[in-house]
């Protein structure tokens, strides 16, 4: 190529055709999400939302996250289809646990060269998580840049807006001795620990495609998607008075159950009082992992609590049951001696 040649975008690495392609297949994607307060479509600069007019004293609640090194996995299992429910998970959830309802989305997919049916793998499950959150899929950036990622590797991130009626926000401030700690079962690892998981399955050397947990194999298991709890919650919000949430990501159970609880207060939860899945038993003996490190780390499969008073446990319970979770009362809340720490697994 002479200094003179005429140079294009597609010759820097760019290629504007693929990009609008992608647009048009997410375009009816993103219109199977749409919800109240949606003002337009996608494609323009900016997305208009308008706040739900049954609010009086609307707080609005926002999350962002990504899905971090379970990206990795996906990559080398060529799964792409579950990852964008991940990472709507991540943000709706945690809005969630304020008490807020989720209005709408935004993703950010980056790459080196951009693959069109990969792209709207991973966004057709990002238009499932909002669907299954009841959120809109709003808006969201492509971007291509070349010779920042290796060829089929892509980055994601998102962030999700709620709102929550001022007066009914959820800070845990009046959790107290007495109170019941219910868990909601996750469906797996989720999208946390996973640069663990990794390690474990390097040392490990299995067979991913053989079965593993019934019909599913390995592979299945460590790549199923995020459970989304924020329509079972919802309801169960409209029914009983609920004290405090927690969304057991990042942390473990030990790290994540006292962000919602008063520094006086103690969790304690029993660990025979839930099953926990087969994924991450074998973790812990190929891995070697240490009993408070899984709680560290791992949602040990419960991946949300719920706390209630003692006399609203039982309401709580059948009507998330009713709404479709699976729910176990796993510990209770009781006085801190001390400087203990705010959650124990016993």
């Amino acid at each position: 190529m002479t200094q003179n040649t005429s140079l294009s975008y597609r010759d820097a690495g760019v290629d504007i055709d693929a990009g609008d392609a992608l647009v048009d297949r997410i375009k009816p994607l993103a219109k199977k999400t749409l919800r109240e307060g949606v003002l337009g479509g996608i494609g323009g600069f900016g997305a208009l939302f308008e706040v739900p007019k049954r609010y009086q004293e609307p707080v609005l609640v926002s999350g962002t996250d990504g899905v971090g090194t379970k990206l990795r996995l996906a990559f080398e299992l060529n799964r792409h289809d579950t990852v964008g429910q991940d990472l709507v998970a991540m943000s709706v959830n945690d809005i969630l646990v304020l008490g807020a309802e989720s209005l709408f989305f935004l993703d950010y997919f980056a790459c080196g060269k951009l693959d069109v049916d990969t792209a709207a793998s991973v966004v057709g499950g990002i238009a499932k998580g909002c669907e299954l959150a009841g959120c809109a899929l709003i808006g969201g950036e492509t971007a291509e840049m070349p010779g920042m990622y290796p060829d089929g590797e892509y980055d994601l991130a998102g962030f999700a807006v709620g709102v929550v009626e001022k007066s009914k926000a959820i800070d845990g401030k009046d959790i107290a001795p007495g109170d019941v700690v219910l868990g909601l079962a996750s469906s797996g690892a989720h999208s946390n620990g996973y640069s663990l998981v990794r390690k474990i399955i390097e040392r490990s050397q299995p067979d991913m495609n053989a079965k593993f947990d019934g019909e599913r194999t390995l592979a299945d298991v460590v790549m199923a998607p995020t459970r989304i709890y924020v329509k079972p919650v919802l309801a169960l919000l409209q029914k009983v008075t609920v004290k405090g949430m927690a969304h057991i990501t990042g942390g473990g159970l030990l790290e994540n159950v006292p962000r919602v609880l008063p520094e006086n207060t103690v969790a304690e939860l029993q660990k025979a009082a839930w099953p926990r899945p087969k994924l991450f038993d074998w973790m812990q003996a190929e891995g070697n992992v240490a009993e408070n490190e899984m709680h560290r780390v791992f949602n040990c499969g419960i991946g949300l609590v719920v706390v209630v008073a003692a006399a609203d446990a039982d309401a709580a319970m059948a009507e998330l049951k009713a709404q479709g979770e699976t729910v176990y009362r796993i510990g209770q809340i009781r006085a801190r001696q001390g400087d203990e720490a705010q959650t124990l697994v016993v």
